[in-house]
């Protein structure tokens, strides 16, 4: 299995709504993508001071998967529209693991 890990930090122009509108745009990704394992995402829960604000975690079967995910043009779209213009910063790994 093969998993990719994101975590954002949001922006001064991000907005419950603009974490709302993001999320509703993610829900469809697991439709357009077969190679989508599990997918899950969501705003940090706020217990320990300095997290990053929202994470999103998906699991593919192998690197080729994730690669189907990371080129898809709806998931560019995505992240063009709901995430570059709040991001200030990110932190991603993608790394091999057995289920």
């Amino acid at each position: 299995m093969f998993r990719h890990v994101v975590n954002f930090r949001w922006n001064s122009q991000s907005s419950p709504e603009h974490v709302a509108a993001l999320e509703e745009a993610l829900s469809g990704l697991p439709a357009l993508l077969p190679e989508l394992r599990r997918y899950s995402y969501g705003s940090d829960a706020g217990i320990n001071e300095g997290n990053y604000e929202f994470a999103v975690v998906a699991e593919f079967d192998n690197a080729e998967g994730y690669l189907a995910y990371r080129d898809n043009d709806e998931h560019a779209r995505i992240i063009q529209t709901h995430i570059a213009p709040y991001l200030d910063s990110r932190t991603v790994v993608q790394f091999d693991f057995n289920d």
